[in-house]
C-alpha cells in the first residue's frame, strides 16, 4: 500500500505567514519564561556598565559622577541594545545545529516564519534590558530632563534600532557552523561600534582617524538622539543619522540573512 504524504504548500499568503511568525515568536517567549537565565546578558550587563563607568571613571571623564551619569545613561541604552542583538543569531545557530529547523521545514508553515519569529521574540529581551537599565539608573540618580512625550519616542526608537541591527546577528548566526563561532564573530563586529563612539567620551578627545569614524557611527547617532530626547538638546540631526543607519542595516543584512538562512536550511 502506498502512503500518501502531504507536502507543505509552496506558497503561503502574507497573512498566514505573519500568523506563523507570531506563533513562533510566542514559542521564543515561552523559552525565555522556562529558562529565565537567557536574560542574564540583558539584566546584568547594563548594571555592570552603569556601575563600573559611573563610579570608576565618572570623576575622571565627566568632572563629576552626577554629570557623567546624565550623559552616560543614554549612551549605555544605545550600547546595550546593540549588544542584546547578539543572542538572536546564536540562538538560531543553536536551533539549526540541533535539528530544530528540520522539524520546521517539514511543517506546513512559511519558510521565513522561524527566522522572523525569532527576531520578534527578541523584543521581549530589549524591553527587559531597557526596564532594568532605567530602574538602576534612576536609583543611581539619573533623571529625565524632558517630558513623557520624548520618553515615549525614545523607547520605540531604541527597540527599532535593535530590530534593524539584529539582522546582522541573524546573518552571522546562519553563516557560522557553531554557536560559539557566531557569538565570537558578533563580538568582533559589535565592540568597535560601541566603544568607537561617543558613549563614554566626547569624540573631540579622540585621535583624528578615530574621531572621523566615531562622528558617523550608528551608536553615536543613536546616543545623541537619545540625549536630546531624554536630557534635552538637538534631536533632528542625530535622529536622521540613526534612521539612515537603521534603514541601511535592514537593506544590507536582511537579504543576506535570508540568503544564508535558505542556504543553511
Amino acid at each position: 500500500m502506498t502512503t500518501l504524504t502531504m507536502d507543505p504548500p509552496r506558497r503561503i499568503s502574507l497573512d498566514l505567514g505573519t500568523r506563523h511568525a507570531f506563533s513562533l515568536a510566542w514559542r521564543g517567549i515561552l523559552k525565555i519564561r522556562k529558562n529565565p537565565e537567557q536574560l542574564a546578558d540583558v539584566t546584568l550587563m547594563p548594571i555592570v556598565f552603569l556601575l563600573m563607568f559611573t563610579y570608576l571613571f565618572g570623576n575622571a571623564l565627566g568632572g563629576s559622577i552626577e554629570g557623567y551619569l546624565q550623559s552616560l545613561v543614554p549612551g549605555v541604552l544605545a550600547m546595550n541594545i546593540l549588544q542584546a542583538c547578539l543572542t538572536v543569531g546564536t540562538q538560531l545557530n543553536t536551533d539549526v545545529t540541533k535539528g530544530v529547523f528540520d522539524r520546521f521545514r517539514a511543517m506546513p508553515i512559511a519558510r521565513s516564519a522561524p527566522l522572523v519569529g525569532a527576531v520578534l521574540a527578541d523584543i521581549v529581551r530589549y524591553l527587559v534590558c531597557l526596564t532594568v537599565l532605567m530602574i538602576v539608573a534612576t536609583v543611581m540618580g539619573y533623571r529625565i530632563q524632558t517630558g513623557p512625550a520624548q520618553f515615549i519616542v525614545a523607547i520605540p526608537l531604541v527597540i527599532a534600532f535593535g530590530l534593524c541591527f539584529c539582522w546582522a546577528s541573524v546573518f552571522v548566526g546562519m553563516l557560522m557552523k557553531s554557536p560559539g563561532a557566531a557569538q565570537g564573530l558578533m563580538f568582533v563586529f559589535v565592540m568597535p561600534l560601541t566603544f568607537g563612539s561617543n558613549v563614554f567620551v566626547a569624540t573631540s578627545t579622540m585621535p583624528g582617524w578615530l574621531r572621523a569614524w566615531a562622528d558617523i557611527s550608528p551608536v553615536s547617532f543613536l546616543t545623541n538622539a537619545l540625549r536630546g530626547l531624554l536630557n534635552g538638546g538637538p534631536v533632528a540631526g542625530p535622529l536622521a543619522g540613526a534612521l539612515a543607519w537603521m534603514v541601511g542595516a535592514v537593506v544590507v543584512f536582511f537579504p543576506l540573512a535570508t540568503w544564508a538562512y535558505r542556504r543553511r536550511v
